[in-house]
């Protein structure tokens, strides 16, 4: 640990001003608290920069000085991607501020913005130019985009759109020398070389600081139909999936699993949420088609799939949103179901893939380990089974102290991790690396991609001051 010198501070500050610059006598807490305070750091510095030109300065300076930074976007996260360490020699770098559209090309489908634009609002500029920008998380209000592409974000549309890698045509870029590249271009086609803005998307900020993107626009929806669907078991899910895979192709466009347990957390939590059907089923899908003829299209292939899911005993009951408000409302308990799981006290959480055929198996090989390891924990296993993202949390027993419970997390979670490797899944499927998965990736990834890897910061970050200690 290096301490910065007071004079090497007010010069980082100089660059942003005073007012943009928040020192240890301000409250900075937003920016060195991990959401779940699990992680908390310490910072002398945080930079509010406006514009990729004072990131650049702020990077060169660092470079310069061997001074760490931390990127930081709407720091909504859950493996400490962007929280400093407790070394308090790491400035972190949050560019909220920086929330301009620089370009909105309805032609070819466009729009760039910069990194500190919030989700909601892209989804809300497409919408309004008829367009779709589909990456949805539940944190969609706070987060902002530059985090989106940093962490390569996941969400429920993966399905239909792919993840954030997909909608991403173009990057900018400040590199750890300070270097700005710009590699901003909107084309589909582009065969000159290496991938480079490939390296940036997931990276964590480990590589660079993401400054503006150009992103893929989609042909707004004219048609939509949801159901929320129950039946009995991961297995019997599996089954409707194949069904709706070949009745809608890639107009399924949601696919999403919840055990009832959910629910009943959901129901707890906000007493405005109904319960989609009038009696309880063991599980649930939500699921979504959409398309782009206005003439009922959706609704046939959606009453289509069900017509043969029921015919074949696959579901038993389904409740077919009547209005674009009870759309909303569905899709409400499912973006719910991760806060409805605070309140209920403790939870050990993990962010899982495994292959969608293997989901059923999983959910019952995973159960069989909690209930012989937690005796009494409520499994609440959840998420986008269309591709295989699970997020398996276990909740304290009722009555039950959480600090005791939360004691077996690593323990845990080295289970339910040996499980899903052998799978041949992913430790992390949307949430990342950073901290705290850091040292389960190093023990669990292919020696030959963490050597990959290691050398490709060596190259790009040879002073290891961007985002120090995550990912790798």
């Amino acid at each position: 640990m290096t301490e910065i010198s007071r004079d090497l501070l007010q010069r980082f500050t100089d660059i942003v001003g005073e007012k943009y610059a928040i020192d240890e006598s301000g409250d900075q807490t937003h920016y060195t608290h991990e959401n779940r305070d699990i992680y908390i750091g310490k910072t002398p510095l945080v930079l509010r920069p406006a514009n990729t030109a004072e990131v650049a300065a702020i990077v060169k300076l660092a470079h310069e000085t061997g001074t760490k930074i931390v990127p930081q976007g709407g720091h909504t996260g859950h493996v400490a991607g962007g929280v400093p360490n407790d070394t308090n020699d790491e400035i972190v770098v949050a560019l909220g501020r920086m929330n301009k559209v620089r370009d909105l090309d309805l032609a070819g489908d466009t729009m760039t913005l910069e990194a500190g634009y919030i989700l909601e609002n892209a989804q809300k500029l497409a919408d309004e130019n008829d367009r779709l920008f589909p990456l949805s998380i539940g944190s969609k209000g706070s987060c902002q985009i530059g985090g989106n592409i940093s962490t390569n974000a996941g969400g429920t549309a993966v399905l239909a759109y792919g993840n954030t890698r997909e909608m991403v045509l173009g990057l900018e870029v400040v590199l750890p020398n300070g270097d700005i590249w710009n590699g901003l271009r909107r084309l589909k086609k582009d065969n000159t070389g290496y991938n480079l803005k490939g390296l940036f998307i997931g990276a964590e900020g480990t590589l660079g600081i993401v400054t503006a993107a150009v992103l893929k626009l989609f042909p707004k929806p004219k048609s939509r139909d949801v159901a929320f669907v129950g039946l009995d078991s991961p297995q019997k899910a599996l089954d409707l999936l194949q069904i709706a895979k070949g009745g809608a192709g890639s107009s399924l466009t949601g696919f999403e699993i919840m055990p009832r347990i959910g629910i009943e957390f959901v129901l707890r939590y906000q007493d405005q949420i109904r319960d989609p059907m009038n009696e309880p089923h063991p599980w649930y899908v939500l699921m979504e088609i959409s398309s782009n003829r206005p003439d009922g299209d959706a609704s046939g292939m959606m009453q289509e799939i069900l017509g043969e899911a029921f015919e074949n005993g696959v579901v038993n009951d389904a409740a077919i949103a009547q209005s674009i408000t009870q759309q909303d409302d569905f899709w409400n308990i499912r973006e719910t179901l991760a806060p409805a799981q605070k309140p209920e006290g403790g939870s050990i959480k993990h962010d899982i893939s495994v292959p969608v055929h293997s989901v059923p198996e999983f959910f019952t090989k995973a159960e069989t380990i909690i209930t012989r390891e937690l005796p009494n924990a409520r499994i609440c296993g959840f998420g986008h089974m269309g591709d295989g993202n699970i997020h398996y949390n276990i909740s304290v027993p009722v009555g039950e102290d959480s600090e005791k419970f939360l004691s077996n997390r690593l323990r845990i979670n080295g289970l339910i991790h040996e499980l899903v490797l052998s799978f041949n899944g992913s430790i992390s499927a949307e949430h990342g690396i950073g901290k705290m998965k850091r040292d389960m990736m190093a023990e669990t990834k292919d020696p030959i991609e963490l050597n990959l890897m290691k050398a490709l910061k060596k190259a790009v970050d040879p002073q290891g001051l961007m985002n120090p200690g995550k990912v790798l």
